[in-house]
């Protein structure tokens, strides 16, 4: 199911670029919405839920989600002009914390907390919004603001845990988990 939303990033930006209705483009939206949602669903449930599989489905977002920015840029370049210094902050985090993550624990974090899970709501209803039915604009600039928080908690946790940890909720989940790890080491 992780494939899906790589397979949907160059079909959401071939179909802005192709001028298809944006009703459709927000039917894939919602349909990678979706699959994230349940991949993760069904991977607990059958067992096969991985720290593999986990950095694959936050790879796989990040993927669909730069071809969900391509495809505003050709539809909407507006929204992005207009809120280019989040975005510039949202990459710059995005980009600073892989590279941590990468320095620190050899592979990049997946901690799937609240705050990420949110955003990715925040993301599709806004872009959806947009795509769809031409607004509400302003929640593409929310969304930006939550991906900024959270990239600055997901790099927040990695300062913290001394060693690499798949699923962590919230800050505070971390800061145990650091205490918890420190105690075992």
């Amino acid at each position: 199911m992780v494939w899906l939303r790589v397979i949907l990033c160059p079909v959401i930006v071939l179909g802005a670029k192709r001028g298809w209705d944006g009703k459709w483009l927000g039917v894939i939206v919602l349909l990678a919405l979706v699959d994230d949602i349940y991949d993760g669903v069904l991977a607990r449930r059958w067992g096969c839920d991985t720290p593999a599989i986990r950095l694959a489905d936050s790879v796989a977002d990040t993927i669909f989600y730069l071809g969900v920015a391509a495809a505003l840029w050709v539809r909407e370049p507006q929204v992005l002009r207009g809120n280019w210094h989040l975005l510039a902050t949202l990459g710059t985090l995005e980009v600073t914390r892989y590279a941590f993550d990468f320095w620190k624990f050899g592979k990049g974090a997946s901690y799937h907390s609240y705050l990420a899970k949110a955003w990715g709501l925040v993301m599709g209803v806004g872009v959806i919004g947009v795509l769809s039915f031409g607004g509400p604009r302003e929640m593409i600039w929310v969304s930006l603001l939550v991906g900024v928080v959270t990239n600055c908690e997901g790099l927040a946790m990695s300062l913290m845990l001394p060693r690499w940890r798949n699923d962590v909720e919230t800050l505070a989940a971390a800061w145990r988990l650091r205490g918890e790890m420190i105690r075992q080491s």
